[in-house]
């Protein structure tokens, strides 16, 4: 976070804090219980928001985490509107993150090969 310094760059870092504190706080579906919103992108007239989320239960909590949180949809752009100074909030598309897992598995071929050449030696 902290990394935007324009508006639209301070207003998705806000947007990201405030729906990880919704979707931790008020959101009862289990679907979302592990979710963690690890980025929001703001189209040019914030009109619209990519909100990227990881979940700690693997591939297969993807797809309900993701109908979970289109369910909510609603519910979460109200309680934004409530906590953001604009005049619009933005709707709100959840798109899954996988940089994380693809970080993750490289970090374990990398791990892997460099034991492969160790065990040569």
């Amino acid at each position: 976070m902290g990394k935007n310094t324009s508006r639209a760059g301070r207003l998705a870092d806000q947007i990201q804090r405030e729906l990880a504190e919704l979707i931790r706080g008020e959101l009862k579906d289990p679907r979302v219980e592990l979710v963690t919103v690890t980025d929001v992108e703001l189209s040019g007239d914030n009109q619209h928001a990519q909100v990227f989320f990881t979940t700690l239960r693997g591939e297969g909590a993807v797809q309900p985490a993701l109908d979970g949180l289109h369910s909510a949809s609603g519910l979460l752009r109200s309680r934004l509107a409530k906590a953001l100074r604009t005049r619009t909030v933005p709707e709100l598309h959840f798109v899954y993150d996988e940089s994380i897992e693809r970080g993750d598995r490289l970090s374990r071929l990398i791990e892997q090969a460099v034991g492969d050449t160790n065990d040569e030696r």
